[in-house]
C-alpha cells in the first residue's frame, strides 16, 4: 500500500502517534539544547541572561516563521499534492521553497544587522545588556540562511511524511549546537570564551550542518519528493501558492513573539532582574511551541493528504485529535510548573530576585497552557487545509489583549509583573477558545465544493 493510501485508511490515533513520535523526540532534544544554552549563559551572570532574554524571542520568531508559517505552508502544499497524486507538483514546491528561503534570509539578516540596535533599544535594552544582546544577535543573523534552509527542507520532508528523516537531522543539529555552545560560550581548551556571542555561532554551525544533510537527502530522490535544479521551471504560481498561505500564517508567530516582546519591554522597565526572570519563565512557553509542533507537523501532513484527496470529514477528526493532544500535553506541563515553579526557576540563576520573577510567571500563566497548546495545534492543522485566516485572528486577539491591557495598566501606574502575567494568561485562554470555536463553526469547509465539504 502506498504511503498516501495508508494515511487515508489507517486508524487516526495510532497513525498520528507514530508520525508525531519522531518529531516529539527531536523536540525534546531541541528543548535540551535551549536549556543548555540558558544554563551556559547563566554562568556568565544576570546581564548576560537579560541579553539572552531580549535576543531569544527574535531567534524563535525566525524559527516559527521558517518552520511554522512559510514551512507549514510548504509542508501542507507538498502533502496536498501528494494526496491528489501530483508528484510533479510536490517537486516544484520543493525547488520554490529553496528560493524563498534565500529571499527571507536576506530580508531578516538585513533587518537585524542594520536595525538591531534600534530594535533592542526600543525593547528596553540599555548599556551592558544592549551590548550583550547585539553580540549574540549580530552573529546569529549573519548566518540566518542556515535556519531558513534547515527549517524549509525539514518542512518538505515532513510534508512528504518523512518524519523520521526530518527528526534525525534535527537531533544532529541540536547535538552539535549543545557541544559548540558549551565550548564557545564558556571557553574550553584552546577556544577562548566568547560569552553570549558563542550561542549565536553555535546555532549557525548546528543548523548549517543539518541543512546540508537534508538537502543531500532531498536531492537523492529517495524520500518521495525530489529537490532538482534542472527540468523544473520557476513559476510565480508556485511562489504564490506558498506565500498566499505562508504570509497570512506568519501573522500568528509575529503576534506570538510580539506578545513576548511587549511583556519583555514592560519587564525591562521594572528592572534587570525582572527582565531576566521573565526571560527564563517565558522560555518555557516558547519551548512548548516546538513540542506542540511535533504533533502539529503530523497534523499538517495528515490533514493535508486528506484534504487533497477530498476526505474532509476525516480530516476534521484528525485536526481535533491533534488539538486535544496538544492541549493535554502543554496543560500538564503548565500545571506541574505552576505547582512547583522552582523546578524551572532555580535551574538558570542564583539570583533570588530573578528566581522570584520567574516563579510568579509560572504560577500565574502555567494553568492556561492547555488553551495555548489546543489553539496552536489547531493552527498547524489549519495549514494542512490551506485555510488559516480565522485561526490567525486568534493570535492577533491574544496580542491585542496583552498590548492593550499592558498599556492601560502602565498608564495607570499599575506596572507590576503580576498584572502583566495575568494578561498573558488571559490572552492564552482567548487564543485557544477563538481558534477552536472558528474550526467548530466550519472555517475549514469554506471555499470547498459541495461534494468536497461532505
Amino acid at each position: 500500500m502506498s504511503p498516501r493510501n495508508h494515511l487515508l485508511t489507517a486508524p487516526i490515533g495510532s497513525t498520528m502517534a507514530r508520525m508525531a513520535a519522531p518529531n516529539i523526540i527531536a523536540m525534546f532534544v531541541t528543548t535540551a539544547t535551549t536549556m543548555a544554552e540558558a544554563w551556559y549563559v547563566g554562568q556568565l551572570g544576570t546581564v548576560a541572561l537579560a541579553g539572552l532574554a531580549l535576543g531569544f524571542p527574535m531567534f524563535m520568531l525566525i524559527t516559527m516563521l521558517s518552520a511554522g508559517s512559510i514551512g507549514g505552508a510548504t509542508a501542507g502544499l507538498v502533502a496536498r499534492h501528494l494526496g491528489s497524486g501530483n508528484r510533479a507538483g510536490a517537486d516544484a514546491i520543493v525547488l520554490h521553497a529553496v528560493f524563498l528561503a534565500f529571499l527571507f534570509a536576506i530580508l531578516s539578516a538585513a533587518l537585524f544587522l542594520f536595525c538591531g540596535e534600534a530594535i533592542f533599544s526600543a525593547l528596553g535594552g540599555k548599556g551592558r545588556v544592549l551590548e550583550a544582546v547585539l553580540s549574540y544577535s549580530d552573529l546569529l543573523f549573519a548566518g540566518i540562511l542556515s535556519i531558513w534552509l534547515f527549517n524549509g527542507m525539514g518542512s518538505v520532508l515532513r510534508g512528504a511524511g518523512q518524519m523520521k528523516v526530518a527528526a534525525f537531522w534535527m537531533i544532529v543539529a541540536s547535538t552539535i549546537q549543545i557541544a559548540v555552545g558549551g565550548v564557545l560560550i564558556l571557553g574550553v581548551g584552546p577556544f577562548p570564551q566568547m560569552g553570549i556571542a558563542g550561542a549565536g555561532v553555535a546555532v549557525v554551525v548546528g543548523f548549517s550542518i543539518g541543512a546540508l544533510g537534508q538537502i543531500t537527502i532531498l536531492m537523492s530522490g529517495r524520500v518521495g519528493v525530489t529537490l532538482c535544479f534542472r527540468g523544473i521551471r520557476l513559476e510565480w504560481r508556485h511562489f504564490a501558492d506558498i506565500l498566499r498561505i505562508g504570509l497570512v500564517a506568519s501573522i500568528s508567530p509575529v503576534s506570538t513573539i510580539g506578545t513576548t516582546i511587549v511583556i519583555t519591554a514592560f519587564s525591562a522597565r521594572v528592572g534587570t532582574a525582572a527582565l531576566a526572570g521573565y526571560g527564563i519563565g517565558s522560555r518555557l512557553e516558547l519551548l512548548l511551541v516546538p513540542l506542540v509542533f511535533g504533533i502539529g507537523a503530523a497534523c499538517i501532513t495528515m490533514v493535508g493528504v486528506h484534504f487533497g484527496a477530498g476526505e474532509i470529514d476525516r480530516g476534521h477528526r484528525i485536526g481535533w485529535t491533534g488539538g486535544i493532544a496538544g492541549g493535554v500535553i502543554t496543560g500538564f506541563v503548565g500545571i506541574i510548573f505552576a505547582l512547583f515553579p522552582s523546578l524551572w526557576a532555580d535551574l538558570f540563576s542564583d539570583s533570588e530576585a530573578v528566581r522570584e520573577a520567574c516563579r510568579a510567571y509560572l504560577r500565574i500563566v502555567g494553568p492556561s497552557y492547555f488553551f495555548f497548546g489546543l489553539g496552536l495545534c489547531l493552527y498547524f492543522a489549519s495549514q494542512g487545509t490551506g485555510r488559516v485566516f480565522w485561526p490567525v485572528l486568534g493570535s492577533v486577539a491574544r496580542f491585542i489583549i496583552v498590548l492593550g491591557g499592558g498599556l492601560i495598566a502602565y498608564s495607570l501606574g499599575q506596572d507590576s509583573l503580576d498584572i502583566l502575567f495575568m494578561l498573558v494568561a488571559l490572552g492564552m485562554v482567548v487564543f485557544g477558545l477563538f481558534i477552536a470555536g472558528s474550526v467548530k463553526l466550519g472555517v475549514w469547509r469554506r471555499g470547498l465544493k459541495t461534494s468536497e465539504a461532505g
